[in-house]
C-alpha cells in the first residue's frame, strides 16, 4: 500500500525526533590526514606502547578498525596526546600495509592463526646445541613460517660447548642459510656472542625465536645497551609491568640506531595450518622454474612432480630438493619426531 500520494511535501513526512540531542551516526570516517607515524614497539592488554619520533607514547586501537589488529613492527598512524607523559593516551587510526609477517597457528590443525611479528626483516632461529637437545622439527617449522612470510632465516646455535654443531648445520648446509655458533661462556658473558650476531643485524628488523632455555633472551639483553634497556623498563611500568618479561613479544633498538631486535616469548609449538606450499618454494629459486612442468596444486611431493625431471637433468642440486621436501612435509609430523 502506498504510504503517500504522487505530490508528496517535506511537511507530510514524519520523522523521529532525537531524544538524546546527539548528531544522528554516519558512515563516513574522518581522513585523520594530520595523523603521526609511529611504530609499535609491544602490546600489553590491550594498550599499545608506540614509537613517535623520539617519544615512547601509550596508545589504544580506535573502534573504527574493527576487528583488525595492530601487532610488534606494525607501522601505523596516531592521533590523540602524543606527549608521551604518564597517563596521557593516543589513538591509532590506521595500520600500513604490511611487508612481512611471522605468523604461526596453535596446531596444524587449528585454523586462527596468531600474527607474532610484522614488517622483520630477518628471522633469528636460537637453538641449543644441547640442554636442552636441538628440536630440528621446530626448527623446520620456523624456516618454513619466515620464508611463508617474507623473512630471511638465520640460525643461532648456542651451547657449542656441550656438543659440536657439524651434525645440526650439515642438516641445513643445502639451504645456505647464515648462521652463528655460540659457547655457554659466551653465552652468560654476553658480549663476544652479541658481537657475532649484531654483524648480521645491522640496518635490519630482525625478530628471535626459540623455545625456553636455549639463551634467546640472555642473547638479547647482551645486544641491547644497558641504558637502552632501562628506558624500555620505565615504559613497560606504565602497562603495569614493571620490567620487560618476554611473556609478549617487544622491540628493543640496537645502538646507534643500527636496526631492531625482536624478542619473543618461548615456544612450545609453532604450528602451520596457514602455510601455502607455492609461496615456500619461493625461497627456493633454482627450484621455482621446475614447477612449470608440475600438475595443478601440486604438493611438491608426488609421483608426478615435474621437480624431479628438473633436478634429474641436473638444473639443481638433488640435496636442495630433499630439503624443500623435508620442509613442507613438516607439517604431517609432530615436532618432537
Amino acid at each position: 500500500m502506498r504510504r503517500y500520494g504522487k505530490n508528496t511535501d517535506e511537511d507530510d513526512i514524519r520523522s523521529r525526533p532525537n531524544r538524546k540531542g546527539n548528531r544522528p551516526r554516519t558512515n563516513i570516517r574522518p581522513k585523520h590526514e594530520d595523523a603521526a607515524e609511529g611504530m609499535v614497539l609491544t602490546v600489553d592488554r590491550g594498550r599499545l606502547t608506540c614509537l613517535v619520533e623520539d617519544r615512547v607514547v601509550m596508545a589504544m586501537k580506535a573502534r573504527e578498525l574493527g576487528r583488525k589488529a595492530a601487532v610488534v613492527g606494525d607501522r601505523v598512524s596516531l592521533v590523540g596526546d602524543m606527549s608521551g607523559r604518564k597517563d596521557t593516551l593516543a589513538r591509532i587510526v590506521r595500520i600500513e600495509e604490511r611487508a612481512s609477517v611471522l605468523r604461526r597457528t596453535a596446531d596444524d590443525d587449528d585454523p586462527y592463526e596468531r600474527v607474532v611479528v610484522a614488517n622483520a626483516d630477518q628471522l633469528a632461529i636460537v637453538t641449543a646445541l644441547a640442554d636442552p637437545e636441538p628440536r630440528p622439527r621446530l626448527v623446520d617449522r620456523c624456516l618454513v613460517a619466515a620464508y611463508d612470510g617474507g623473512l630471511e632465516p638465520l640460525l643461532v646455535l648456542t651451547k657449542s660447548d656441550l656438543a659440536p654443531p657439524e651434525k645440526l648445520l650439515e642438516l641445513y648446509g643445502a639451504l645456505d642459510i647464515p648462521y652463528v655458533v655460540t659457547s655457554q661462556d659466551e653465552l652468560y658473558d654476553g658480549h663476544t656472542a652479541a658481537d657475532r650476531v649484531r654483524e648480521y643485524l645491522s640496518g635490519r628488523t630482525t625478530a628471535f625465536v626459540g623455545h625456553s632455555g636455549v639463551g634467546k633472551t640472555t642473547l638479547v639483553n647482551a645486544l641491547v645497551p644497558e641504558e637502552r634497556r632501562r628506558s624500555t623498563g620505565l615504559v613497560n611500568a606504565v602497562t603495569g609491568r614493571g620490567r620487560h618479561t618476554t611473556t609478549s613479544a617487544l622491540a628493543l633498538p640496537l645502538d646507534r640506531a643500527e636496526g631492531w631486535v625482536i624478542d619473543t616469548p618461548g615456544v612450545r609449538s609453532f604450528g602451520l595450518h596457514h602455510v601455502d606450499p607455492s609461496r615456500v618454494i619461493n625461497a627456493f629459486p633454482d627450484l621455482v622454474p621446475g614447477t612449470e612442468q608440475c600438475p595443478r596444486a601440486c604438493s611438491h611431493d608426488e609421483p608426478d612432480c615435474g621437480l624431479d625431471a628438473w633436478v634429474a637433468e641436473g638444473h639443481a642440486d638433488p640435496a636442495r630438493l630433499f630439503s624443500l621436501r623435508r620442509l613442507l612435509s613438516t607439517r604431517e609430523r609432530r615436532e618432537g619426531d
